[in-house]
This record gives structure tokens, C-alpha cells and sequence, in this order.
């Protein structure tokens, strides 16, 4: 998932001269080395603990803390022990940069997080100059762990989660394929990348199969009444109403379309993914909604359910699919350690890229040639305050 990807240009330039590389350093000249000797593994966990989405950092974190105890448990990979080393980065882009080098300094053999794909992006730099992998848990932006540009894969960014080009057209697949529509209005925050990569991959894949985009409208972060745009969506009848965004304004939003008598579908992305979908728009008006996630907490496969058991005992409440992506992360990062035989960060680089159907609790995966995980997308529908899988 991603919110901006605008890095601060002095910030960059700034690493670029090698200022901030510099805080990886242990003394002048010498740069930090992981951690390798001794009985622990040293792993970094730079998440959104504070600010814009913590729930999504926070939960993520308590997924990978929860699988490091129970791999710790079981006797640790090559007879060490994880250490984690936790770390805010207050859902910013530049502190995440900041985290990283401070992680390195301290060396990490590997970090996991952050969370949003513009804050990776601010990691990469670091993570690729000091030869430490990272594996995002929910970066599905397309560019975070290829060059746009010059389309080279960087060499030490992984990610455990799908794209946001995957989620799209599979919510678009969906709509069409199953739910029978051939119709569809966009109505999706203008604010960030995220929800306009979900709106343009729907479009084309939507327009692909045959149907048709009656209606095209935006909002921005922070809006609270979008009843007025409701209301000229209503007026071209679209069949399925597609909502790309995070669940802070999707949850008003679903609950103000209801209350004008839209009764069509509505779909969204993994923004939608939070408790307080429920508690703020209601179960009778997320009837007849879906979003596209990495896992259904509900799914009855026993790896799952042990995982979820143990989530819910641990903190008390139910895993969303960040918890669990981040539970991926780390016992990824443990299956390369074993793969490799070895805590040396290129090794455990190496070892990653020849992960191949890893049975991870968001679907079996493996790593393609640019570090994105071939996996399965579940669809998510709300009914009557439960979620059921499709």
C-alpha cells in the first residue's frame, strides 16, 4: 500500500552527497557491519508505529514480533536467536529514511517495513548502498522495487504483498466476471498514488472485459461529505460503484451512499482493511461492499487459524491482513537465514531471491526476477458485519 511517493528533494540530495550515509557509519571511513558473530540475530522493524497509518505499521509489527517469538521458541535458525530492534517512523517518508540508517548503524542483517511505498522508496537507497535486504510487508506500488525508470530490479528491496495493477484488475475481473456488472462509476481519493493506481488499473481492466465507466469523480484526503458527488453518481445508474482509498474517508463515504439509496455494489482496495470500516459505517451499509485483500481472516486452512489464535491471544484483538503480512515477512526472513546457511546480509539477499512456494498465511508464494511474490488476491465481501472470502 502506498500514500505519497514525493520524497524531500533536499532530504535526497542530502544522501546522495553521502550526509546521510554517513549515519551508518561506526567511526570515520568505516562503514557499519551487520551483525554475523555471537548467539542473535540482529533484524530491523521500521514501521508506522505513530501518525497517518499506524494501524497498519502497528499491527504489522505485531505480526512480525509474533513470529520471531514463536521461530525463538522453536530454537531460533542456525542455533541463534532473533533480536529485534524496533523502530517508529511516524508515517513519514524522511523519518523512514532516518530509521534505516539508524538500523544500519546498528547492524541489522535485514529490516522489515515500513509500510506505505513512499516510505520505502525513502529506504531504498540506504538499504541498497549498505547490501541489507528489506522486505516490505505492504508496498504495492509498482516502482518500489524496480527503477521506473531505467527498469533495473534494486538489488536488496523485497515485498511480501501484491500490486496495486493486481488488486485492480482482479476487483475489476470480479465485478465483471462474477458480481454480472457491466456498468461501473470510479469514485477514488485524489490525494495519493495508491488510490489512483487502483482507479486506472480498474478502468482499463474493467473497459478490457467489455464494460463500461459511466462516471469519473475524486476526493481528497480529510473530506468528510461526499453526498453532492453521491448524488450525480446516482444519476447515471452505474451497476457497481468503485471506491479506491483508505478507510478513514471510504467508511463515511459507503455510509452516506446508503443513506441517499444507493444500493449498487461498491468495491475498494486493502485501504479498506480496518476495524473501523465497521464501527464507522455500520454492518447494513457495508452490505453488498468487497475489497480486495491479502487474506480472510475467516479462511479455515489450520495455519491460518493458528495464527489468528495466536494474534488474538497475544494482543487481545483480530489480525487484519497487515498483521499478517508482517508474520510473512519474518518467517521469510528466517527461511532465506536457513537457505543460506548464513546471517551475511548478500547471502541472505541470495537466498531470498530463490524463495519458491513458501507457505506463507497470505498464500503460497515465490519471488520473480524483480522481488515481487506470485500469489493469489482474495476478495472480501462485508456481510451482515461478518467477512466471507470469495
Amino acid at each position: 500500500m502506498k500514500v505519497r511517493r514525493c520524497l524531500a528533494v533536499l532530504v535526497l540530495a542530502l544522501f546522495a552527497m553521502g550526509i546521510v550515509a554517513g549515519c551508518g557509519n561506526d567511526q570515520a571511513g568505516q562503514q557499519a557491519q551487520p551483525q554475523t558473530e555471537g548467539t542473535e540475530i540482529l533484524v530491523g522493524l521500521n514501521c508506522e508505529l505513530s501518525g497517518a497509518v499506524a494501524s497498519y505499521g502497528s499491527n504489522a509489527a505485531n505480526g512480525a514480533k509474533l513470529a520471531f517469538e514463536e521461530i525463538n521458541a522453536k530454537g531460533g535458525v542456525l542455533g541463534k536467536q532473533f533480536k529485534v530492534l524496533e523502530r517508529d517512523s511516524q508515517s513519514k517518508t524522511d523519518e523512514a529514511m532516518n530509521v534505516s540508517a539508524d538500523l544500519v548503524s546498528k547492524g541489522v542483517v535485514a529490516q522489515i517495513g515500513p509500510l506505505i511505498s513512499g516510505a520505502v522508496a525513502a529506504c531504498t537507497p540506504v538499504m541498497n548502498e549498505n547490501q541489507i535486504p528489506l522486505i516490505a510487508p505492504a508496498a504495492t506500488a509498482p516502482g518500489v522495487t524496480v527503477d521506473e525508470k531505467t527498469g533495473e530490479t534494486f538489488p536488496y528491496i523485497f515485498r511480501a504483498c501484491f500490486l496495486d495493477s493486481d488488486q485492480g484488475e482482479r476487483m475489476a475481473e470480479f465485478a465483471y466476471d462474477t458480481l454480472g456488472v457491466k456498468t461501473a462509476a470510479i469514485y477514488g481519493s485524489t490525494s495519493d498514488d495508491y488510490a489512483k493506481g487502483l482507479a486506472k488499473y480498474f478502468k482499463e481492466a474493467f473497459e478490457a472485459k467489455g464494460g463500461t465507466i459511466v462516471a469519473q469523480e475524486g476526493y481528497v484526503t480529510g473530506d468528510k461529505d461526499f453526498k453532492a458527488t453521491l448524488t450525480k453518481i446516482k444519476a447515471v445508474q452505474p451497476e457497481f460503484i468503485y471506491v479506491p482509498g483508505y478507510y478513514q474517508e471510504v467508511s463515511i463515504l459507503v455510509k452516506q451512499a446508503r443513506e441517499l439509496g444507493i444500493t449498487v455494489p461498491m468495491g475498494g482496495g486493502d485501504g479498506w482493511d480496518s476495524p473501523d470500516m465497521l464501527t464507522v459505517a455500520g454492518a447494513e451499509a457495508l452490505n453488498n461492499t468487497y475489497f480486495t485483500n491479502h487474506y480472510s481472516v475467516q479462511d479455515p486452512k489450520p495455519a491460518i487459524a493458528n495464527f489468528v489464535k495466536a494474534y488474538e491471544e497475544k494482543y487481545n484483538k483480530t489480525p487484519d491482513s497487515f498483521a499478517a503480512l508482517g508474520y510473512d515477512c519474518a518467517y521469510l526472513l528466517a527461511e532465506a537465514i536457513k537457505a543460506a546457511n548464513s546471517t551475511d546480509p548478500v547471502k541472505i539477499k541470495e537466498a531470498l531471491e530463490n524463495i519458491k512456494d513458501f507457505p506463507a498465511i497470505t498464500g503460497t508464494l515465490s519471488f520473480d526476477e524483480q522481488h515481487n511474490p506470485v500469489k493469489s488476491i482474495v476478495v472480501i465481501e462485508f456481510k451482515d458485519g461478518k467477512l466471507i472470502s470469495h
